[in-house]
This record gives structure tokens, C-alpha cells and sequence, in this order.
């Protein structure tokens, strides 16, 4: 018996990741969240958010993710390789923002 997923599309308006990310800041979104927001689309499987919601657990996290590989990335079901070229390219920017002397690194404020 198929699952039945819920696109974001068809969610309450003030429960879809983007619009709470513009109402109340990406500070209050869980890593879920704004790993669908990166993702955009979802696939068969299902949205976005429920990609996200099954990736990192299954990579164990954010910190999982980044030790990742393309190959590996690649092998989850509903991650191809433009998808994990995103998470990857995302995940190296935060590697290096955080590598930043504490003096150049930016004060992010929430608003």
C-alpha cells in the first residue's frame, strides 16, 4: 500500500519552510527545514522536507553529511547529482565561513 506524502504545497501556508523562514527567521527553523529549503524540490518519494527529514538521519546528522562523499550522496534514493552538488557546495561554505579568523567572521543577527 503506497505512503501517502504531503507536498509543501498542499501544507498550511504559515507550516511551509520558506514562509517560515521570511515570518521568523531562519534561526527558528530546524535543520530539516532548511535543508528543503536548499533542496527545493522533493522526488517520487516524496517533498522536500520529507527528503531532508530522511537524509539526515540517515547520514547521521549535518556533521555526517559533510563527511559525505559524491558517491555516497548520490546513493540515497531522491538525491542526484545536482541535489548533492547543492547540499555539498552549502556544507563547504559553512566549513569555510567557520575556518574564518573570529574577526572576519560575519555576525549573523536574527531580525
Amino acid at each position: 500500500m503506497p505512503r501517502y506524502e504531503t507536498r509543501i504545497r498542499d501544507m498550511p501556508e504559515q507550516e511551509r519552510p520558506r514562509e517560515r523562514l521570511h515570518e521568523y527567521g531562519s534561526g527558528t527553523l530546524s535543520n530539516a527545514e532548511l535543508l528543503a529549503i536548499l533542496l527545493r524540490t522533493g522526488s517520487s518519494a516524496g517533498s522536500a522536507l520529507s527528503l531532508a527529514s530522511r537524509l539526515l538521519p540517515d547520514f547521521r546528522g549535518l556533521g555526517g553529511l559533510l563527511k559525505a562523499n559524491f558517491s555516497e550522496m548520490t546513493a540515497f534514493h531522491g538525491l542526484g547529482p545536482a541535489k548533492a552538488a547543492q547540499v555539498m557546495a552549502v556544507l563547504e561554505l559553512g566549513k569555510r565561513l567557520a575556518a574564518l579568523p573570529a574577526e572576519d567572521r560575519p555576525t549573523i543577527q536574527s531580525p
